[in-house]
């Protein structure tokens, strides 16, 4: 017998409500690491709405609602920052604080409309991940747990736009060695030989023309040298498709007896425009302002982490600015976060219907 949450009929959470529960959210700090009193509040915000909530083993804040025999729909969000940003302050219809864009607006954007939905027969899963903003522990732990046929990742794209691709990452320590000398001698010591080194590789793959999506963007994220020792982290923006072994290959033999120790590697994701996730998003947008944009984006999210384990369709939607992620003027404007819930819900109401389809197959 399908069993079903009380809220699951499409409740309506008011302006209010929902422009409140956002505020409380940017209000507690969560800086990656320590997350643990948003995922609390979060949890019991969403049992209070009607879910069935809980922090599961890693921290992460997950709410059930809908028919626990229908197919999965996951809203997944993240509840990590970065330090700094505003003062958490309420100014006329904008939101200001460090969260409000990247992510908590998005991932407030699901909670409201994961309640609203009628979502035709479907489960709803609702996920506040920690970690997003380092290794994405988080996103791991829900991939080796749960499953969905369906996943909405939340992060700011704009409220017209859906996001279908990321690039991938690639991170890794360069560390070169040279005997003690005076700085007298002519032979290279390990600061220039590393210097020499990020040099020939940044001039190697400079973007010059093209899409910058299809293309290896190498950056120098810091390096400490002195004369007989010297370590470089570099991360490199991957495109799709990206060959790891063969680069770093390459790497070895651009820097000669340096000693590489990878530290990540992250794939790129691309979803199609007819993808029914990309599909519904872009429907309920048109349905509400007239006009939907596709969009890829040079950095990653936990869409690299889900769509390449998961294999189910896959986009990103949320409201707010991605040029206010990490600010020091990250902002939301609220009219924008509540026009995105009034799409969200009209779009997982859409992927519901298409999932409970007779002529699409399940698994």
């Amino acid at each position: 017998m399908t069993r079903t949450s009380p809220a699951a009929t499409g409740r309506t959470v008011s302006h209010r409500e929902a422009i409140d529960l956002l505020h409380r959210m940017v209000a507690i700090p969560s800086v990656s690491g320590d997350e643990r009193a948003v995922a609390e509040f979060v949890v019991g915000a969403m049992t209070e709405l009607g879910f069935e909530a809980h922090v599961d083993e890693v921290g992460n804040a997950i709410g059930v609602i809908g028919e626990t025999d229908g197919p999965t729909i996951m809203l997944l969000g993240h509840l990590d920052t970065v330090p700094g940003g505003p003062p958490v302050r309420l100014d006329g219809d904008r939101l200001h604080g460090r969260g409000s864009v990247d992510a908590k607006g998005p991932l407030a954007t699901m909670i409201v409309a994961a309640v609203q939905a009628r979502a035709a027969g479907a489960r709803i899963v609702v996920v506040g991940a920690v970690d997003e903003e380092r290794d994405s522990i988080g996103a791991h732990h829900v991939v080796a747990t749960q499953r969905a046929d369906a996943v909405v990742i939340g992060e700011p794209s704009g409220v017209g736009t859906v996001v279908v691709g990321y690039k991938g990452v690639l991170r890794f320590t360069c560390t070169m060695h040279r005997p003690q000398a005076h700085t007298s001698t002519p032979e290279p010591n390990a600061a220039e030989v590393a210097a020499a080194f990020w040099e020939s590789l940044r001039s190697r793959y400079a973007v010059d023309g093209g899409r910058v999506f299809d293309r290896l963007s190498p950056t120098l994220v810091s390096m400490t040298a002195d004369l007989v020792r010297a370590e470089l982290v570099i991360s490199c923006r991957t495109p799709l498709h990206f060959d790891t072994d063969a680069f770093l290959a390459e790497v070895r033999g651009l820097a000669g007896d340096a000693e590489l120790t990878v530290l990540e590697v992250t794939p790129a994701i691309r979803s199609s425009r007819a993808d029914p996730v990309a599909r519904a998003l872009a429907g309920a947008v048109r349905a509400h302002t007239g006009n939907a944009e596709f969009k890829v984006k040079l950095g990653t999210s936990d869409m690299n982490v889900l769509g390449p384990a998961w294999k189910v369709p896959i986009a990103t939607y949320g409201p707010g600015d991605p040029h206010q992620d990490h600010t020091p003027t990250e902002h939301i404007d609220l009219p924008e976060y509540l026009l995105a819930v009034a799409i969200l819900t009209d779009a997982v109401d859409r992927l519901a219907t298409e999932l409970m389809s007779p002529s699409r197959p399940r698994g």
